[in-house]
């Protein structure tokens, strides 16, 4: 009996939010479904997490993940940008925990050094390697917000039987668990 696995990849972010399904059956990965949410046109931040957690939910509900797969956010410079990424992370977290599904972090160098072997490459060198290693023809999306999030679910199938080194957590409980630092 073959299993099938769907992981839901998702890229948090702000003004885009790219997700990518892929489908593992009998050891082959295929593409399920790859778009954007696009943010910008609403006006409030808020109003954007709402969207987020919404979004996901809907994507749960219709594709029923085994597993959901995020982009962590980066450190930079810019502290607002940070905390704003960060907040749209966590909602999507909620979101997935809400639905029982597991949830697992990745670094953007982690995702990109899975794809391409390099964990500086390029949004344009994900996206081509993607197109590879899922055989499209082309490449489904002109947004490359997209692209990350499929990039996310295809790392986490690549270290399915090593995610030790990023966060997992399978429920509320085990997020509380393991950060302490986040409970007031």
């Amino acid at each position: 009996m073959q299993t099938e696995k769907i992981i839901l990849g998702i890229d948090p972010g702000t003004a885009v939010m790219g997700f990518g399904l892929i489908t593992i059956k009998g050891g082959k990965m295929s593409l399920l479904a790859i778009h954007e949410l696009i943010l910008k046109k609403y006006d409030t931040h808020e109003i954007k997490l709402k969207h987020i957690f919404d979004r996901t939910l809907s994507l749960i509900d219709e594709y029923h993940p085994d597993e959901v797969a995020l982009e962590a956010p980066f450190f930079g410079k810019n502290v607002q940008s940070m905390l704003k990424l960060g907040r749209a992370q966590g909602v999507a977290m909620a979101a997935s925990l809400h639905r029982d599904v597991p949830i697992v972090e990745y670094s953007p160098k982690k995702v990109k050094m899975a794809i391409t072997g390099n964990g500086n490459a390029s949004k344009e060198q994900v996206a081509g390697m993607l197109q590879k290693l899922l055989n499209l023809k082309e490449f489904p999306t002109k947004y490359l917000d997209a692209s990350d999030g499929l990039a996310v679910a295809v790392c986490h199938h690549f270290n399915s039987g090593s995610i030790s080194t990023e966060k997992s957590y399978t429920g509320w409980d085990s997020f509380l668990k393991q950060n302490p630092n986040r409970i007031k």
